[in-house]
């Protein structure tokens, strides 16, 4: 597909693709936006815990100071009423939706139940809804497990490694550590709601051991971890333990997955490493993280305004807006909007020093987010491209070796 991106300039400081991109110019080429499969929805703006690092509370978009606290029943209607008619339109046999926040569990046991039962009967047997709840896990007790289990809803929970890496970051207001009630709380879920245990999310910081981080996740016998770059762009970069360009992060995932890969991936799944393994061999990318696959997400806030992906709350104040809510405007409005396409224009939708790359196909650019430029907006390579190029070549190399060397026996 051949796409006029209008480049961004910084004459007028318009941004791409907000200010740039032409979505009508591109359906009249034949181009179709992929329907929304994945809904995030926002049931609680507020938070018990207050991480140095959280992109929501403590970075460039302030918005959560006027949101509502709770997500109230009208909007949860108007939403489930909006995703039952997308689905409908465009008959999807299944959606995810995400209970998120702030902090979702914050919103108690019995308003989730009513959350997800309207969503679920709105939406109707004709379209699967898949449930996914996303907690910093402090208050996941018992009785809050028996009705997410009643409810069959997937359970992930964020954690940064041992006490020490975990409590350096998450931390509650007063700056007491949060690792010992998330212990207990993933002690319920491994053992009693294993039905439930999605896995774990893990944000890298690098003064930390990557293999004692690794191993400490593994002592809860998580399905799978995700890691996560810490959030940052062109126009506030990442942290670094040596100069500017550095590779630190690739570094630090690539002993962890040295140590994974040796294991033959049983003691976990880690999905950025599956991920970049799929996509070298020709497969479609199943995460927003890695690779060209187009992007059919929004989010819901708590006051129904129907927002892009939350994380670009990490850039500029107004960065994840569309102007669109759930009472006046239909998902498919939300598909016109230029970033919510820029995301599904896969190769088209990359700069021009992404396109000539050589694992451009792999990478995807980088994580949205992370290519932001206060200059330019999105159409950049990622803040962390050198690290992508470094760890992508280290585990491409690693499996070509593999690959071309057959265990004793094995037959070539």
């Amino acid at each position: 597909m051949s796409v006029d991106l209008g480049m961004p300039s910084t004459r007028g400081h318009r941004l791409w693709p907000d200010d740039v991109l032409d979505v009508d110019g591109l359906r009249a080429t034949g181009w179709r936006p992929r329907p929304i499969r994945q809904y995030i929805l926002k049931i609680n703006s507020r938070c018990n815990l207050a991480c140095d690092y959280c992109y929501v509370y403590g970075m460039a978009d302030q918005s959560w100071r006027d949101q509502p606290v709770r997500m109230a029943a009208a909007v949860v209607g108007a939403a489930s009423r909006r995703i039952a008619e997308h689905a409908r339109r465009h008959r999807l046999s299944a959606v995810q939706v995400v209970l998120h926040g702030g902090e979702p569990l914050l919103a108690g046991p019995e308003p989730v139940r009513e959350i997800v039962s309207t969503v679920r009967s709105t939406v109707g047997a004709q379209t699967a809804v898949h449930f996914g709840l996303q907690t910093n896990g402090v208050l996941l007790d018992g009785p809050f497990l028996a009705v997410l289990a009643e409810l069959d809803v997937a359970v992930a929970v964020s954690i940064d490694g041992g006490p020490a890496a975990n409590d350096s970051h998450r931390r509650y207001a007063n700056g007491k550590g949060s690792y010992a009630q998330v212990a207990r709380a993933l002690h319920l879920l491994r053992h009693d709601y294993r039905q439930l245990y999605s896995g774990l999310l893990c944000t890298i910081d690098i003064a930390n051991d990557p293999i004692a981080t690794y191993e400490a996740l593994l002592e809860f016998a998580p399905p799978s971890v995700d890691f996560l770059l810490p959030h940052a762009n062109w126009g506030t970069p990442p942290a670094r333990r040596g100069a500017a360009g550095g590779t630190e992060y690739a570094d630090w995932l690539s002993t962890i997955f040295d140590r994974w890969y040796a294991s033959g991936g049983r003691e976990t799944r880690v999905r950025y490493f599956e991920e970049i393994m799929a996509t070298m061999f020709g497969a479609p990318s199943r995460t927003e993280m890695i690779g060209l696959s187009p992007v059919a997400l929004v989010v819901v806030e708590t006051d129904g305004t129907l927002q892009q992906v939350d994380t670009l709350k990490s850039t500029a104040q107004g960065a994840a807006r569309t102007g669109l809510n759930v009472f006046d405007d239909s998902m498919d409005d939300v598909l016109g909007h230029p970033s919510i396409a820029a995301r599904q224009l896969g190769h088209a939708g990359l700069s021009g020093t992404c396109q000539s790359c050589a694992v451009h196909r792999i990478c995807g650019g980088g994580y949205y987010p992370h290519r932001y430029d206060p200059g330019n907006g999105f159409l950049n390579p990622s803040v962390y491209c050198a690290d992508l190029k470094k760890l992508i070549t280290h585990i491409r190399d690693t499996v070509a070796r593999d690959l071309d060397t057959p265990p004793p026996g094995a037959a070539r």
